[in-house]
């Protein structure tokens, strides 16, 4: 099958994710009030160095569902690329205003597992949390693949399973807290319904207009 490479273009809208994520980095850090909400159910929740795996492929991950989408059906690409990235501004939003932090447990193990942990500890610090990027672009992939047809059975429960992999990931790596995880899935419902409602909708209804004056 031939694809033309203005055909690829909308697979440029993929390169908004990288440049959004240039301000985690600008507030990936503490100051004078950083909260913790961390409960005691989080404090019952065992450090399992092997969820590392999931947690690390996590971005190529969302990359090649969203290329996957694109192929599949271009409705439901643009539809999640568009909630991943307000979800990315609305989470860079709150980080500015409501900074938050999680303990890490101290590593004393040598294990791949264990290194790979202190890897990302080292180059990710414990701020950022509330409400997980993490959680919120995998659950999005998750109802991106529910408005997607065409995959099948298989496709479709390996990519739910990996999205929810990846979010268990993060609480037992220990990056994250559960009102991290609730958060994140409140706020991918509601701009998914923002988008659905309103964003697209109009999208939608502005390139119809433009291609009736196109026909005249």
């Amino acid at each position: 099958m031939r694809i033309s490479v203005r055909g690829l273009m909308p697979l440029l809208g993929l390169l908004a994710i990288p440049i959004l994520n240039i301000c985690y980095g600008l507030l990936n850090h503490g100051g004078s009030d950083v909260a913790s909400l961390m409960t005691d159910l989080d404090k019952q929740i065992p450090f399992v160095p092997a969820f590392i795996v999931p947690y690390v492929i996590w971005y190529p991950f969302i990359f090649t569902i969203l290329i996957v989408l694109f192929v599949k059906s271009r409705r439901a690409y643009y539809r999640t690329l568009l909630t991943l990235c307000l979800g990315l501004i609305g989470c860079y939003i709150i980080y500015y205003f409501f900074q938050t932090t999680v303990p890490r447990p101290v590593i004393t193990s040598q294990g791949v597992f264990d290194s790979l942990v202190q890897f990302i500890y080292n180059t990710d610090g414990p701020y950022n949390c509330f409400p997980s990027i993490h959680v919120l672009t995998s659950y999005l992939m998750i109802k991106g693949l529910a408005a997607c047809t065409g995959l099948s059975r298989t496709s479709q429960w390996l990519i739910t399973l990996t999205s929810w992999s990846i979010i268990l990931s993060t609480l037992f790596v220990k990056q994250h807290v559960l009102l991290d995880l609730i958060g994140a899935i409140l706020l991918s419902e509601l701009l998914t319904l923002v988008v659905d409602k309103w964003l697209l909708p109009s999208a939608e209804y502005g390139l119809l207009l433009q291609n009736k004056n196109v026909v005249k």
